[in-house]
């Protein structure tokens, strides 16, 4: 009985340590996130429902930027860091932001 109790402890006691392991999510994945939101929503306003909403959704979680528009976001952000004369890690955190924000 008490191997029982104290395998309930230790049971309970690692629980919490997981659960504090978690990770935040990568830019990647809340990308991902928010644009499984946006298409949700989407599909909300336009009322689907069954099979045409699943078409939608696939179609819309499986859409990608056009090349073009993210040539030119990295074209206008790296002109802007040039401007600023930034170098090394500064100027990479500033075409990250830059990058994110646009």
């Amino acid at each position: 009985m008490k191997f029982m109790i104290a395998l309930v402890a230790l049971t309970f006691s690692t629980c919490g340590v997981f659960a504090a392991d978690k990770k935040a999510p990568s830019p990647a994945q809340q990308a991902q996130q928010e644009k499984m939101k946006t298409c949700n929503a989407d599909a909300g306003k336009k009322e689907l429902k069954g099979d045409e909403r699943k078409a939608f959704m696939s179609e819309c979680l499986g859409s990608k930027p056009a090349p073009a528009a993210q040539q030119n976001k990295m074209k206008s952000c790296n002109a802007e860091a040039g401007t600023k004369a930034l170098k090394g890690a500064e100027r990479k955190a500033f075409m990250s932001d830059c990058l994110k924000a646009k």
